[in-house]
């Protein structure tokens, strides 16, 4: 998977060298290696370098989450520095100050990365590696635009150290100081591990192309002397040579001790089949080291730490929490809307129950609703104040205002002419106001004449109409008694 691979670079000013690898199961799995240079190119510089860094990968389709340089010897220089304090916080907070007492010159333009190799009651010592910020400043731009930001940027020896602790076995300890010297194709390398020392103390130098490599690995060897383990003579040296012209055997024989080729890749399970695109093994071991930074953080000698800190991780976890907010976010108003669905849906029923209610008890309770113009009010005060009067005797319900005075003078009427006239009176119906009156005649003469007893029977006639239907005259009459 992608955020289990991990790429290691291996960074000169014109040559690079890259491996990437996937930790499965615990164990490092390579997936493939490469070397790329810029020497035959027309533009020469770390941009180009990295172009073809990423061209590489991309063809070899590399998937990866971090990627960590190891920088070439040739783009630092390494110091001996003693510092008056043993708490690495402390010695992080000091050790710029350290460094420029100790050279006796500015120090303002140069990255800053250092180990600690020995402490005691006096203090510690460190090996501090200076590297000019403008190189690196353009080394990490032309990485990040090409979408490779590297973890961590480390000494080339640093790495190869690594890469020797986590793959090749140390000699019995019982054989004294041991010193790792390995030649690479323009440089080389002297490693001697320590388990009393903090870190393996380290020392590098240049290869020219036509110089004698055993009788420069002899010479550093012994220059390398007082880099062995807790100060002890060097007594067992651990020879590899890219090039294999050193005979380690007869090197031996000249220092005096004893020395031994070491399989710098067998260990590491890796065959000659997997550096077909590599161009020597020294660089893919560096390169190897470097992607195992990851493993060992905590112990990375990073010029980073001084100079343009790592932030990939940090914009990543921003990133992250920031589509993680907002996906929450919206699931949370999702969640509400479907809350808020049931509820809506609710209060829709019960407003639709509060109007079918809200009708039907006016409908019921109420009874019909007044005409408009209707002062309702009044009109009640008007009728309450009746019901005051009847039943404090001011008004006789059996008076001509009562429905009995007025039935009782309508039959008075119908009475007076009902037989000459031939009535039929279909409908009659009296109120506390008025009473009408619906029927027929047998003539027209007939209606007026009953309209004429009407009036002599102490009724004012307020509407009235007739008309013929057939041999009979209908009339409809509504009346009043007189005041």
């Amino acid at each position: 998977m992608e955020h289990q691979n991990y790429l290691g670079i291996y960074l000169s000013k014109d040559k690079a060298t890259v491996v990437c690898l996937s930790p499965a199961s615990g164990d490092k799995k390579l997936l493939g290696c490469f070397a790329v240079s810029i020497e035959d190119k027309e533009q020469q510089n770390p941009q180009t370098l990295a172009g073809l860094i990423a061209r590489g990968c991309a063809d070899r389709a590399f998937q990866f989450s971090e990627a960590a340089i190891a920088l070439d010897c040739a783009l630092f220089m390494q110091h001996n520095v003693h510092s008056e304090l043993n708490d690495p916080k402390q010695i992080a907070a000091t050790v710029r100050f350290d460094t420029e007492e100790a050279l006796a010159m500015d120090i303002t333009d140069l990255a800053i990365a250092f180990q600690i190799t020995a402490g005691g009651q006096k203090g510690s010592e460190l090996t501090v590696f200076t590297a000019q910020r403008k190189i690196l400043s353009e080394l990490l731009t032309s990485l990040q635009s090409n979408n490779i930001d590297p973890l961590s940027i480390e000494p080339d020896v640093a790495c190869l150290s690594r890469f020797i602790r986590q793959n090749v076995s140390l000699p019995d300890s019982q054989q004294g100081g041991t010193l790792f010297g390995i030649l690479s194709g323009r440089r080389g390398y002297f490693i001697a591990p320590s388990k009393a020392q903090k870190a393996a103390a380290v020392r590098t130098f240049l290869l020219g192309p036509t110089q004698d490599r055993e009788a420069l690995l002899a010479r550093q060897t012994l220059t390398t002397g007082a880099l062995a383990a807790d100060g002890q003579p060097i007594r067992c040296l651990r020879v590899f040579d890219s090039t294999g012209s050193a005979n380690h055997q007869q090197l031996g024989k000249n220092l005096g001790v004893q020395a031994n080729s070491v399989d710098l890749l067998g260990p590491a399970g890796i065959g000659p089949q997997m550096l077909a695109d590599c161009t020597d093994q020294v660089d893919f071991a560096i390169a190897y080291g470097a992607a195992s930074t990851h493993s060992e953080r905590a112990e990375a000698v990073d010029f980073r730490r001084d100079f343009m800190p790592y932030q990939g991780k940090k914009v990543r976890l921003q990133k992250t929490l920031k589509y993680l907010s907002v996906s929450v976010t919206l699931l949370l108003l999702a969640v509400g809307l479907y809350g808020q669905a049931g509820l809506f849906k609710q209060n829709k029923y019960r407003s639709q129950l509060r109007k079918n209610l809200e009708r039907e008890y006016v409908a019921v309770m109420l009874g019909k609703k007044p005409a408009a113009g209707i002062n309702v009010t009044e009109k009640l005060a008007g009728e309450v104040k009746r019901i005051r009067d009847v039943k404090s005797g001011q008004l006789s319900v059996t008076g001509e205002e009562s429905i009995a005075s007025k039935l009782a003078l309508v039959l008075e009427a119908f009475n007076r002419c009902a037989a000459e006239a031939n009535l039929n009176i279909d409908v009659l119906t009296v109120s506390l106001r008025n009473a009408t009156i619906s029927g027929d005649a047998s003539s027209r003469a007939n209606t007026l004449k009953f309209f004429e007893a009407i009036r002599q029977s102490k009724l004012d006639i307020v509407e009235h109409s007739y008309a013929l239907k057939g041999a009979r005259d209908t009339f409809s009459v509504t009346v009043k008694p007189q005041r």
